[in-house]
């Protein structure tokens, strides 16, 4: 653990309390550009066309300033623990989404595509906040199987230090609406990440005490 969360971590005190709903109101959820906003199938991104700024480099892949920052630590950090994790895709845009959900809808049709993907104007990557990630051997890249991984394991074990979550954990598919996807990290800052960690609290819908998002509302 960094001197800087374990910093953290006394600050907030390890016996306190999971953040309420209450609580959880001092953070903007509904703002494209906040480092909390919460996108999900009744939660479209607003401005629909939102590009986020400024957007820096990642081996190939970029994120928001923010979130590439603690991305290049964590990755160094599991760089030295022999862990290699690599980048696989970051921001996209909202016609990149559209190309993307529409070739999900050809190859598996509308229902099953909406488990896999995102529709345009939906998705966490648009934010600039959102890392898929892989072994660099290719091992179960983009499966369940990732998560027992070297870079799967090392995600879960200490992606949180870093202040990501994996955003749609095994079991929550009746709240988020997406499989289980182990390799998808979302970038919500530490003190939440710590959170969410501590407490158990597995999605930011239950984090923030918002509705389940199993469907589209339209």
């Amino acid at each position: 653990m960094t001197g800087a969360l374990a910093g953290l971590v006394l600050s907030l005190g390890m016996i306190a309390p999971p953040m309420t709903a209450v609580a959880a109101q001092g953070y903007d959820l509904d703002t494209a550009s906040s480092l909390q906003v919460v996108v999900n199938k009744h939660r479209q991104l607003s401005p629909t066309g939102y590009v986020p700024g400024p957007l820096v480099a990642v081996q190939g892949e970029r994120l928001r300033l923010q979130a590439a920052d603690a991305y290049k630590q964590f990755a160094k950090a599991a760089k030295a623990a022999g862990v290699n994790v690599l980048p696989i895709s970051g921001y996209r845009s909202f016609s990149q989404q559209t190309s993307l959900y529409d070739s999900y809808v050809r190859q598996y049709g509308q229902a099953t595509a909406d488990t896999l993907a995102a529709r345009p104007g939906y998705s966490e990557h648009q934010t600039g906040l959102a890392m898929d990630i892989g072994n660099a051997s290719g091992t179960c890249a983009l499966q369940a199987c990732f998560a027992n991984t070297p870079a799967g394991k090392w995600a879960a074990a200490h992606g949180w230090e870093y202040g990501f979550v994996i955003r749609y954990p095994a079991g929550a598919e009746a709240t988020t609406g997406y499989t289980y996807e182990p390799w998808h990290l979302r970038y919500v800052g530490q003190a939440i990440a710590l959170d969410m960690h501590r407490t158990g609290v597995a999605t930011l819908e239950d984090y923030f005490g918002l509705e389940k998002a199993p469907d589209y509302l339209r």
